[in-house]
């Protein structure tokens, strides 16, 4: 990197900004890594605070996948790892508040009512350049139907990704059936100019290494996240988070 392009991105992150990842990170590389996800993603400072309590800078790229023999192109396969995390915070999803108090009894169409309710949230929790398409998208092949949960469109990617919600553990069968929404995705919906479409699971525990090992026999980039709600969270990270009215002056 070249000093002025340093100096660049050092000057475009205010001062209280840089005294917080100081005092906050100690790694040198992740300082960087902070500076650079602050202003690519235009965090206020205590939402930036919440985040590198969540040592989010090693969750991205560490998202167990399939990009890197599936997407054809080296600088689109870095690009998709550095897209997504491997775990997101859903804090906005209180199931007290939707009066369910076990989380077994928690289904997919509840959590993707709340991610709807809170798409703007959603969208900054999942990262940069992500547009909303729709949920329950209709998708049809040979007089059969489809509904993929939540459908984006991500501009730096250039493709369309389709989000899978799962309340329970990975299980192998939703790759093949993430995999029939991509063929049709790519087939029917995606544009000539567009890179093939991307998917992910994110559901609510995953065994990575496991994860690593089936996905690579999928021929269509995938990829297996997991997601915490606002009950599995410390309560001095939950003071940490941005409250409503943060939320709304940062969207």
């Amino acid at each position: 990197m070249k000093i002025v392009n340093i100096l660049e991105k050092f000057l475009n992150l205010s001062f209280s900004h840089h005294i917080i990842i100081l005092a906050e990170e100690k790694n040198i590389e992740k300082r960087w890594k902070y500076i650079s996800l602050a202003i690519e993603n235009r965090w206020d400072k205590r939402f930036l605070k919440a985040q590198i309590k969540e040592n989010v800078a090693d969750k991205y790229g560490a998202m167990p996948s399939n990009f890197g023999v599936t997407i054809k192109d080296s600088r689109d396969a870095i690009k998709a790892l550095n897209m997504f995390k491997d775990e997101y915070l859903l804090d906005f999803i209180n199931t007290e508040e939707v009066g369910i108090r076990d989380f077994a009894d928690i289904a997919e169409r509840v959590v993707e009512k709340e991610i709807i309710h809170n798409i703007k949230k959603f969208i900054m929790t999942f990262g940069r350049d992500f547009a909303f398409v729709g949920n329950q998208y209709h998708l049809e092949a040979f007089s059969e139907d489809f509904f993929p949960d939540l459908l984006f469109f991500n501009r730096e990617l250039n493709c369309l990704v389709v989000v899978e919600l799962k309340t329970g553990d990975f299980k192998p069968g939703y790759l093949a059936q993430l995999m029939t929404y991509l063929r049709i995705l790519d087939d029917k919906v995606k544009k000539p100019h567009e890179n093939p479409s991307i998917g992910i699971v994110l559901c609510k525990n995953a065994n990575k290494d496991f994860v690593e090992y089936v996905i690579q026999d999928y021929a269509k980039p995938m990829g297996v996240a997991t997601y915490r709600l606002s009950e599995d969270m410390p309560e001095k990270l939950r003071e940490a988070l941005p409250d409503v009215e943060e939320l709304k002056k940062l969207l």
